[in-house]
């Protein structure tokens, strides 16, 4: 697999998050999608968290952030959440729109960093699959600090965790690999419980063994 980020000559640029953020590069993942640069987007849902859905049946509201097209949150709906997903990127949410028109006002164009006030700890859960391992890892604390402000006391993050990626020499992401240590300490037990943890049995073709499920609970 690719890295994401390349150089400017594979068509993937840098360009700066919010300013509270200290500049941190970011892709530029607008032109990302406008120039079909999407090898993450494989036209379904996660199989690790499609497969936890269904075992486990969870209610109630839910947020998806980096939703992409959309495949993700249409799953989650289907099985009887009221999910939106949310992006930075405007062709993504149209896409994800004119994709799903059935569920087209679930897609929304925000910056998880900059997220409308009323949602500040509104939702049931938070499903993560592929948004932080696309941000730098000088963003993962404020990446942290957004899942744990959406969530309601008690809330659950559900977490595709993106552990080894597979980089050629000389790529360093995105995606951005997180160790299961890096996540104790993202993610730390003063905040947050855990309630399951495993490498998952399905996964995307070439992703086996090469993520992990961890699913927490904010304490309140």
């Amino acid at each position: 697999m690719r890295s994401w980020l390349l150089s400017e000559s594979h068509g993937f640029r840098l360009q700066p998050v919010h300013d509270a953020l200290h500049h941190a590069p970011m892709t530029d993942w607008e032109s990302c999608y406008v120039e079909g640069n999407t090898p993450w987007d494989k036209g379904a849902p996660s199989p690790p968290l499609s497969a936890w859905v269904k075992k486990n049946h969870p209610q109630g509201r839910a947020v998806v952030p980096g939703s992409g097209i959309g495949h993700d949150v249409v799953m989650l709906v289907e099985s009887g959440l009221d999910a939106v997903g949310v992006d930075l990127s405007p062709t993504a949410i149209q896409r994800a729109r004119a994709r799903h028109p059935a569920h087209a006002d679930r897609f929304h164009e925000v910056d998880l960093f900059a997220l409308p006030a009323d949602w500040r700890g509104s939702f049931d859960h938070v499903f993560e699959h592929t948004c932080l391992c696309a941000l730098p890892p000088s963003l993962r604390q404020a990446y942290a600090e957004a899942v744990h402000g959406l969530l309601k006391p008690s809330g659950v993050l559900v977490g595709i965790w993106f552990i080894n990626p597979e980089m050629d020499p000389g790529e360093s992401g995105p995606p951005f690999g997180i160790s299961t240590a890096e996540l104790d300490l993202l993610f730390p037990s003063s905040q947050w419980q855990v309630l399951e943890d495993f490498v998952p049995a399905t996964a995307y073709d070439g992703r086996e063994g090469r993520e992990r499920l961890r699913v927490l609970r904010k304490i309140p």
